[in-house]
């Protein structure tokens, strides 16, 4: 939902330039343009646009997200495009799947996927590591939900028992009892997002922390695991990568299936060779990469 924004604003930002590079240069125009098009109308930018487009099931994937879309129910439709109406006018292709049309609503999901992999499925695992790599530096900040709500500035400024967050529509959402979703996001930027309806899950998508680069999966700028592994060792090259921009020994521990002893002994002779630092806080200590560790792995 959010990607398209960034295709056409005149300052997408320096970090997704490589991306929006890469999209113009091999990307499947047609599809793109096509997608641009529809996600425009149906996911406008502020202060509305239908959370049916983006349900909660997604958190179990695409193919989820987009069975839910398929069996949104109509009296839900209705009343979510008729919110959009009142934002602004909607063109003639939205009536059908107002009214909550099958052959609409399966239509809309088959171009959803052709955007899909067009402009995002080509880059799934650098997203997948940046939204990991955001919950590890989260969560190395903070031990507790207080601790963890207060990291979340200048995002979001917690005052207890208030979370605020700065947007152009000013609304207030109750939680009673229910739990809140953080949803890290690559392709959010500057404000995070709810969803316009109090009564679904609370959630709230925030944009990342962009501190890692997308060159190693663009195509001018592959690094070679080969020849990385044959200098350090296939486990130590591992260790090195799985740090992302830094984790604990339990967490690496974790991530490749090892033993914390055994990341102990790697993550000493990655430190010796001034590869990662390594800075203790509290029980724990976090190891992250130097530049020198970052170089190796195409992340300058």
């Amino acid at each position: 939902m959010f990607s398209w924004l960034r295709l056409t604003e005149l300052d997408s930002g320096l970090l997704l330039q490589p991306w929006l590079r890469d999209i113009r240069r091999n990307g499947d125009r047609q599809v793109i343009t096509s997608g641009v098009r529809m996600l425009s109308v149906l996911a406008p930018k502020g202060p509305y646009f239908p959370d049916f487009i983006t349900p909660p099931e997604g958190a179990n994937g695409l193919g989820s997200a987009l069975a839910a879309i398929r069996s949104t129910p109509r009296q839900r439709l209705r009343e979510e495009f008729g919110r959009l109406e009142e934002v602004r006018p909607t063109p003639s292709w939205t009536r059908p799947l107002a009214a909550g049309d099958g052959e609409s609503l399966l239509g809309l999901t088959e171009a959803l996927a052709r955007y899909h992999r067009a402009v995002v499925e080509p880059y799934t695992d650098l997203i997948d590591e940046a939204v990991e790599t955001d919950r590890v530096h989260r969560n190395g900040l903070a031990s507790t939900v207080e601790g963890l709500l207060k990291g979340m500035w200048p995002l979001m400024n917690w005052r207890p028992p208030v979370l605020e967050v700065q947007y152009a529509h000013d609304r207030e959402l109750h939680l009673n009892g229910r739990g809140l979703r953080l949803v890290p996001s690559y392709f959010c930027r500057r404000t995070p997002v709810a969803f316009a309806d109090p009564g679904l899950p609370p959630t709230i998508v925030y944009p990342l922390h962009h501190d890692w680069t997308w060159q190693r999966q663009l195509s001018s700028g592959r690094r070679d695991e080969h020849a990385l592994s044959a200098l350090l060792g296939s486990t130590r090259s591992a260790v090195l990568a799985a740090i992302g921009t830094g984790a604990t020994t339990t967490e690496l521990a974790a991530r490749l299936g090892a033993s914390p002893s055994a990341v102990s002994r790697h993550t000493s002779v990655l430190r010796e060779a001034g590869l990662l630092t390594t800075e203790r806080q509290g029980l724990s200590v976090l190891h992250q990469r130097t530049l020198l560790g970052s170089a190796l792995l195409g992340k300058n």
